[in-house]
């Protein structure tokens, strides 16, 4: 794996005063606000905002970030910006992902859920906790990040809005939702995320990472299946698929767990290198599939798509620590692997950058000031870690090598061996 991953550099260093070296925050404002902010004044509030998130230490309270420019005018001002003015945060993003691209070209796209935990019930979207998941009160929202082995910047946001909030006409107008915002389910948003960026921006087809625990698996894969999107996802040990290659024991066997499924040919693991990394992994093609009435096996159908199940084991005395399902199922397993490793960057980047820049601390009420803030704060995660790198849209850089050059059919390696046989529509609304 790349040492980029492991590098423990302060990208923060890099902005004692709001600008590094290259003055990267400004290149970037100018860059990213010209799409929506059409005044000067709106531009310069803007920039103001961006260097407060970089430089302000704690919590990015409105307040706290005004400080940088002075009183509770400053505050009032930057509150009205953020709140109640006009301006559209989605050009703003979109100039962010075009901007990216350029400058880092990304090797896959991250879906990855932010919860954002509060003590009280009044911030836009706030759902009960659940006792039996551990989740705790609060806001649920989705990124989609552009993802590199270098960085990765979050892009694109859609905060979940509950049945309860859409129901109440007080709570909506006081948090000021739009009235073409309609109900929709996690999975739902999950799936709106990336299509309203495929569908509507000028971005390159990527592969999408995401983690698949406790959503509709189906559901997802046919839906960016539909969309032409491949995807690469964790699943949990519990989610039931169907061996669909009749070589392999549970064939015809119905759907089981897929821990199931790669435990009954563990014998078929083969060590597996990608980068400075390895493991033993087993592939396996499966399908969704069901059980028919009576008990007997319902076997794959024709017209279900192919798939393919990834085990991989560090210890190969324990199960299973990492179960994969893909589409892409032609592409080499160890660049798959290697993918994989990008929701990682994702996580370590948001943690050690995007919590710095205040991803999760906007503290106001209205649906339009918190995507406003989360988008000032995604611009300002990809100003600490640009301006950390020394790179800029025109800061000369050798080429970038690709992750996957081409997933062109390339026959994935599956042995024949056989160990004992196992027993027997979503409609879109506004950018939530």
């Amino acid at each position: 794996m790349s040492g980029a991953l492991n590098q423990t550099k302060d990208v923060f260093a890099d902005f004692p005063d709001g600008a590094g070296p290259s003055d990267v925050v400004s290149e970037l404002a100018g860059a990213v606000f010209s799409a929506s902010l059409r005044r000067r004044d709106q531009r310069a509030k803007g920039e103001q905002y961006l260097r407060g998130l970089l430089t302000v230490g704690g919590r990015k309270t409105m307040r706290n970030v005004a400080s940088l420019v002075g009183g509770s005018a400053a505050e009032q001002s930057l509150q009205h910006f953020i709140s109640s003015s006009t301006w559209d945060w989605a050009p703003v993003r979109e100039a962010l992902a075009c901007y990216v691209q350029r400058t880092v070209p990304s090797q896959a796209w991250v879906l990855q859920q932010m919860s954002i935990p509060k003590a009280g019930d009044q911030s836009v979207g706030v759902a009960a906790g659940s006792p039996a998941t551990g989740e705790a009160p609060g806001q649920r929202a989705y990124g989609l990040w552009f993802a590199s082995e270098e960085m990765s910047v979050p892009v694109n946001w859609r905060l979940h809005l509950p049945e309860c909030w859409l129901q109440d006409t007080s709570r909506r107008r006081r948090a000021d939702i739009p009235a073409e915002t309609v109900a929709e389910s996690r999975d739902e948003c999950a799936v709106a995320t990336v299509r309203e960026t495929m569908d509507r921006w000028p971005v390159p087809p990527r592969p999408l990472l995401l983690n698949a625990g406790g959503h509709d698996l189906p559901m997802l894969m046919r839906e960016f299946g539909d969309a032409g999107v491949p995807v690469l996802a964790r699943i949990g040990p519990s989610s039931r698929l169907a061996v669909a290659d009749p070589a392999l024991p549970g064939y015809g066997a119905g759907a089981v767990s897929a821990q199931q499924i790669v435990e009954a040919v563990k014998g078929l693991r083969h060590p597996v290198r990608w980068g400075g990394s390895s493991a033993l992994v087993v592939a396996v093609r499966v399908v969704f599939g069901g059980r028919a009435p009576f008990g007997r096996a319902e076997a794959p159908g024709r017209g279900q798509r192919s798939m393919l199940l990834l085990g991989v084991w560090n210890d190969p005395l324990r199960p299973a620590g990492e179960l994969l399902l893909t589409d892409m199922t032609q592409a080499p397993v160890p660049a798959l692997l290697r993918m994989s490793r990008l929701a990682r960057r994702v996580s370590r980047d948001f943690t050690e950058v995007g919590e710095r820049v205040g991803l999760r601390d906007f503290e106001g009420r209205s649906f339009r000031g918190w995507h406003r803030h989360i988008t000032l704060a995604s611009v300002a995660h990809a100003a600490a870690l640009l301006g950390g790198t020394g790179w800029g849209e025109n800061t000369a850089r050798g080429p970038w090598p690709a992750l996957v050059p081409s997933v062109a059919p390339v026959p994935v390696p599956l042995r024949t061996a056989r160990p004992p046989r196992l027993a027997s529509p979503y409609v879109a609304g506004a950018s939530a």
